[in-house]
């Protein structure tokens, strides 16, 4: 990457010695610290419930990263950092572009925020774009597991993943504190640094964080081209030990700022993200993204007798990129927009607590350029909701509803003719309990109805999209997405130990769902997909838990399964993670650590048609990590991946016949904290 040609990434890439030199400059304060204290920045109030329970309060499922944990378990992408969490699978396109997918659900029905407000890019329009925010600055990440549209929009009907970074300073800060990590190795043989610092004179707090990532072509075992690929319709099996075009090279960083009080604040914080990075579906298309955002937030709290706290958030979003063949640009994509919320709670009605809110976004999507399949659209949406708890003993019920409106609004092109005007009023409403049998033992249930408006791709696709190898056609004609689900989990703690299965059941009378339809496209020569509205079902289940074995060993298990069906005609869907069944063995004594994780995930034959089945897979992993006897806290740690070098699909990949994952690696890392 040339960062002569480009002095906005020349600015932010100078960033990384600023940060040395702050936290340079205080180091005398870092090395005050007691030997191996790792020190974390304030947890933030788990996402899915505005008046900020414990995630054992809530009543839909939530996991969550953060701190050490989330260190050590980050990947290149935002889809395979949460891959394997029950529940969450990824769409990995190659190791560069990757997002999350939740019982099933990807794309416009899983809602990627940063700090509560939505990220801005081009990541659900196709899978080979990758997401607007990279794992490595981030300090906790929530996945809300399930319909949450009623807080956050039709778009999370499927779950919500919020990442949370810190960038805007919400408590008060004496002092300094910051993090450190570097690390070296794996199958894409990284080159990853990141640094984040915090100063703060217990008013006025200052953050700066910033990063650079490099990777090499993939080192994959075996070929890129699977055999059933091969046997079906003659694709050559070349690139045998390396997936070609999968290097990629990225920078970024932030500076924000507010002022604290003793019951609140208010700050602002501007960031940077680039990646140029290959598309491994085309060996001569690499993809130069670059994303700009702007932050305000303010929160306070112990306000009155009526309204007793409010919060505001607003985002600003300049999204680019290019798509370069060979070095020259073939098709650019622009997002910009602006997207806020404003929520305030209630005081106590009877013994009813709850939050009203206000949420907006305007967006503008641009596609130029010949492989331009969607026109350019305007979409806007505002919603007003509501959200209450009424606790009951020990127990709870929530209740809630959201009223919305959607426009979608696409651009006259001489390509796709005169532009289009679509209105939508999605509504949702949502009944949830929480009932204990006693301290150990609770059962949690939702109850939900939600609608989303179509996307602009899913009303005005027209065209050949070269990443997912089809001819995607739109429909302009379509109606609301409406589904009803039912939610329950039973959860048991005693102390250390912890287990919890859950069993969702889901029913779209309108899915919107992308079908090949059998028939190839006369000018391109791929194969026609088309966006189709039919009856749908999900139903599935998941399951976690750890258990102390011994003071310092825990054991894990986990286990997730889904089965989706069109019931217009009995079809499976397709891309849909087949079963998954995991444990693991944690150990910590003193300085030292270890770990080791097995994933099984078994062959999905049951798919759609045209789709072909997937082998199963044996995911061996295991990490070792030294505190070393400093005054500053430092941890080295060695992670090894797919110990047993197994040829690893997704299928939830559109890619997996072309894209297994890594082979046999394994990586060195320093990480450090004060």
């Amino acid at each position: 990457m040339n960062y002569a040609k480009n002095p906005q990434m020349l600015e932010a890439f100078a960033l990384k010695p600023m940060l040395i030199i702050l936290a340079t400059s205080f180091a005398s304060h870092a090395l005050a610290q007691e030997p191996n204290t790792a020190i974390d920045l304030p947890s933030v109030a788990v996402t899915g419930n505005p008046l900020g329970v414990g995630s054992d309060e809530l009543v839909v499922p939530v996991s969550i990263l953060s701190g050490r944990e989330l260190s050590l378990k980050r990947e290149s992408t935002l889809g395979d950092t949460l891959n394997g969490i029950p529940g969450v699978a990824a769409t990995h396109f190659g190791p560069n572009a990757s997002r999350p997918v939740i019982r099933g659900l990807d794309a416009e029905r899983v809602r990627i925020m940063q700090n509560g407000i939505g990220i801005l890019d081009a990541s659900s329009l196709s899978f080979d774009h990758a997401v607007g925010v990279d794992p490595i600055v981030i300090e906790q990440i929530d996945v809300v597991r399930g319909p949450a549209a009623l807080l956050y929009g039709g778009s999370a009907v499927g779950g919500v993943v919020n990442v949370i970074d810190h960038r805007i300073p919400k408590e008060k800060l004496e002092g300094i504190t910051g993090r450190g990590e570097v690390r070296f190795g794996g199958a894409e043989s990284q080159r990853n640094g990141a640094a984040v610092v915090d100063v703060g004179n217990g008013q006025f707090a200052i953050h700066g964080d910033a990063y650079s990532r490099k990777t090499s072509d993939l080192d994959i075992p075996g070929f890129s081209v699977s055999k059933r690929k091969n046997q079906a319709d003659g694709t050559l099996r070349e690139n045998r030990g390396m997936l070609v075009n999968s290097s990629a090279e990225s920078d970024g960083g932030a500076l924000g700022a507010s002022l604290t009080f003793d019951n609140g604040y208010v700050g602002t914080s501007y960031s940077t993200l680039n990646n140029n990075y290959g598309t491994v579906a085309e060996e001569a298309v690499r993809i130069d993204m670059k994303s700009d955002r702007w932050d305000f937030a303010s929160e306070f709290s112990d306000l009155g007798n009526i309204i007793n706290r409010a919060k505001l958030r607003l985002a600003h979003t300049d999204y680019q990129h290019q798509e370069l063949e060979n070095g020259e640009v073939g098709t650019t994509f622009k997002n910009r927009g602006i997207e806020g919320s404003v929520e305030v709670g209630h005081a106590k009605i009877g013994n009813i607590t709850g939050v009203v809110g206000f949420q907006f976004n305007n967006t503008n999507f641009e596609a130029l350029g010949d492989e331009a399949f969607v026109p350019g659209v305007n979409t806007q949406n505002k919603a007003i909701y509501v959200y209450e708890e009424l606790p009951i003993n020990q127990h709870k019920i929530t209740f809630g509803g959201r009223i919305g409106h959607t426009s979608v609004d696409s651009k006259t092109d001489a390509k796709f003719g005169a532009g289009q005007s679509n209105n939508f009023n999605p509504n949702s409403y949502a009944l949830g309990g929480l009932y204990r049998f006693n301290p150990n033992w609770s059962l949690a249930s939702n109850l939900s109805h939600n609608e989303r408006a179509p996307s602009y791709f899913e009303l005005y696709a027209n065209g050949a999209h070269l990443a997912t190898g089809q001819f995607e056609v739109g429909n302009s004609n379509f109606d609301k997405e409406r589904s009803n689900g039912l939610d329950a989990q039973i959860r048991w703690k005693d102390g250390k130990n912890s287990f919890n299965f859950g069993a969702y059941y889901t029913r779209f009378s309108n899915f919107i769902g992308l079908l090949d339809t059998g028939n190839i496209d006369a000018d391109s020569g791929l194969p026609v997909a088309q966006f189709s509205a039919f009856a749908a079902t999900f139903k599935g289940f998941e399951a976690e838990g750890r258990f102390n074995v011994d003071d310092n060993l825990d054991l894990t298990l986990r286990g997730d399964y889904v089965r989706a069906t069109n019931h217009d005609n009995r079809d499976a869907l397709p891309r849909i993670t087949p079963l998954r069944l995991g444990a693991g063995l944690h150990y910590q004594k003193n300085n030292w650590g270890a770990r080791i994780d097995v994933l099984r995930a078994f062959n999905q034959s049951r798919t759609a048609p045209n789709e072909l089945t997937t082998d199963g897979y044996t995911d061996v992993s295991a990490l070792v990590t030294y505190k070393l006897p400093t005054k500053v806290n430092l941890e080295l740690f060695a992670k090894a991946n797919n110990l047993l070098n197994q040829e690893i699909r997704e299928h939830a990949s559109f890619l997996k016949d072309l894209s297994p994952a890594g082979e046999r690696s394994a990586l060195l890392g320093l990480r450090a904290d004060f």
